[in-house]
């Protein structure tokens, strides 16, 4: 089984806790905020097509609180197990947050106020922070010439890194100096690389690992992996210079090979699926698949934007679906599952015993938030076509109801991995002495 080969020496390829969780924490914050500034810029979000203020920085809060601070600490703990290489010294995994947590705050803060100080200096520790990031996952890919489903896809999503974050800076500079001469049309390559290929490059490639391993079955074909990623590349590169030029025709067609690479992923996946051992999918899983479902819809309103269908309608709609319809969706899934995985993994380190998975998840929370987030992606889509406020502020609340509820389940799972902790210890104690 995949599964058990995957997870074969995986102990003692565990980084320390404080290094994963300290991402998995910032985001379950950054949730939060990014719900919050939402719910304050509700009215501006119906027509959005970019410029400062609340509602850009509550989405970049998303995107670069969540879904890359996600990536990230995830890609630090997996990339080493899955691949078996190190990925490089501990130090270095913690420094990346501290430059890049900071950079984010202040970036957003920028974006909200429109002050030029705080966008220059946020947006440059975001980028410093993503550097190190990328040299780090590099320096581990070049190690390794197995796994390519999971290998290429981080390689597009590296090189996406690189394309998002110059043309990030470029965008930035442009708010004070106005030197682009389309600042729409790079926008919109910036967020293809940034939803399709650096997150969604990832999301695929990492569910070729993750999802296998969750429901106890084998895993995707070394040639599935490989043309997923080929295709992927190839749409990344059409529809991201597409948009740049302005030439919607290059970005359709981007868009068009993108659903391929989207078929063939989800045909391994499903086949994945068939051969499962756990035959009881929680909460997370339903997550996973309403992402699933999410993916294509994004792309085919991605088309609908490129050939010129009503901008001010699809423009918004398009983004919001692909951040919090698909990515959201999908990040919040795996979150309540490598959560409670890793605690378990790291509990009874010390000899004691290790915590089942079941005993260190509140489901309620899970529940709850699953029901919050579904209720809020469809009524500010509602809101969205139908140019009302009053629906897209609804929906933010509904965010932001789930988001405390994350936070609730979040909070929980720790209490109750140090409570087995602390009674481990107590039972250690005495037959020692």
């Amino acid at each position: 089984m995949f599964a058990g080969q995957f997870m074969m020496g995986a102990q003692d390829r565990l980084l320390p806790p404080s290094i994963p969780f300290r991402f998995f924490a910032t985001a379950i914050v950054f949730h939060l905020a990014g719900w919050a500034v939402l719910l304050a810029g509700a009215d501006d979000l119906s027509g959005f097509m970019g410029g400062l203020g609340l509602g850009l920085a509550g989405l970049h809060l998303i995107t670069l609180g969540v879904l890359a601070m996600t990536a990230m600490g995830a890609a630090f703990q997996l990339l080493p197990v899955a691949t078996s290489r190190q990925l490089g010294p501990n130090w270095a995994c913690r420094l990346t947050w501290w430059i890049y947590t900071p950079g984010v705050g202040v970036l957003c803060l920028g974006m909200a106020t429109q002050w030029m100080w705080a966008l220059h200096l946020g947006g440059t520790l975001v980028a410093v922070g993503l550097a190190v990031f990328g040299v780090l996952v590099g320096r581990n890919l070049l190690q390794v010439s197995e796994l390519p489903g999971v290998t290429r896809h981080a390689w597009v999503a590296l090189a996406s890194l690189a394309g998002l974050a110059v043309l990030g800076l470029a965008l930035i500079a442009d708010f004070q100096s106005g030197f682009l001469p389309d600042h729409t049309s790079l926008a919109a390559a910036h967020a293809i690389l940034a939803g399709y290929g650096f997150m969604g490059s990832l999301a695929l490639g990492f569910s070729y690992v993750l999802v296998p391993m969750f429901v106890l079955s084998q895993g995707v074909s070394d040639r599935d992996g490989r043309r997923t990623a080929t295709l992927t590349a190839l749409a990344l590169a059409v529809a991201a210079i597409g948009a740049a030029l302005g030439n919607g025709m290059a970005a359709a067609l981007g868009g068009v090979i993108g659903l391929i690479a989207i078929g063939l992923h989800l045909r391994a996946l499903l086949a994945v699926l068939e051969t499962r051992m756990r035959k009881r999918l929680e909460t997370f899983f339903r997550m996973v698949k309403a992402a699933w479902i999410m993916l294509p819809v994004t792309v085919l309103m991605g088309l609908f934007l490129a050939l010129g269908s009503s901008p001010e309608l699809t423009a918004p709609l398009w983004g919001w679906l692909l951040v919090f319809g698909w990515l959201l969706t999908f990040v919040t899934g795996i979150l309540q599952r490598i959560m409670p995985f890793l605690a378990s993994m790291h509990s009874g380190a010390n000899g004691g015993k290790p915590a089942l998975m079941s005993r260190l998840v509140a489901d309620r929370p899970l529940l709850i938030h699953a029901i919050a987030h579904g209720l809020a992606v469809i009524l500010v889509a509602a809101g969205l076509l139908a140019q009302a406020p009053l629906l897209v502020r609804a929906g933010a609340a509904s965010g932001l109801i789930g988001a405390i509820s994350f936070t609730l389940f979040a909070v929980e799972l720790m209490r109750r991995y140090r409570a087995h902790e602390t009674a481990n210890s107590r039972h250690k104690g005495p037959s020692s002495c």
